[in-house]
């Protein structure tokens, strides 16, 4: 393991990581709160014209893209945890090798070192995305 990855280190970050999902949770519950308090939803089942169909619709579809991008990263930050309890954090999933603490201080979920993940990002690209 990078001995850079103190135990020390390792408690902070898992402490960020702790913050992170309780922030990210309640971030949830509140869009998910609104999403049903919000007149744009009333208003989708009463548009008068396509023009205010498309708000509607665009208004329910970001509060949906916001809840998914919540939910992905609230994945990420408990695996991150359960790595910390399995003794596995700051161990690449790909090659074994270790994940330097600065990459883990500045992405506390990163689960492979950065050649691995430059590999996993050319060769798994993002749905959607061109690839060369």
């Amino acid at each position: 393991m990078d001995r850079s990855l103190t135990d020390a280190r390792i408690r902070e970050l898992e402490t960020r990581l702790r913050e992170r999902l309780r922030v990210l949770v309640e971030e949830t519950r509140q869009i998910l709160l609104r999403s049903d308090q919000e007149p744009y939803i009333v208003l989708a089942g009463e548009v008068q014209d396509v023009g205010e169909q498309s708000v509607a619709d665009l208004l329910v579809d970001l509060d949906l893209a916001d809840v998914d991008r919540h939910i992905e990263e609230i994945r990420d930050v408990e695996a991150a945890l359960l790595r910390i309890a399995g003794r596995t954090y700051g161990v690449c999933t790909d090659c074994g090798g270790d994940i330097v603490y600065e990459r883990l201080d500045a992405y506390p979920t990163a689960k492979r070192c950065a050649r691995c993940q430059s590999h996993h990002e050319k060769t798994y690209t993002a749905p959607g995305e061109p690839t060369l």
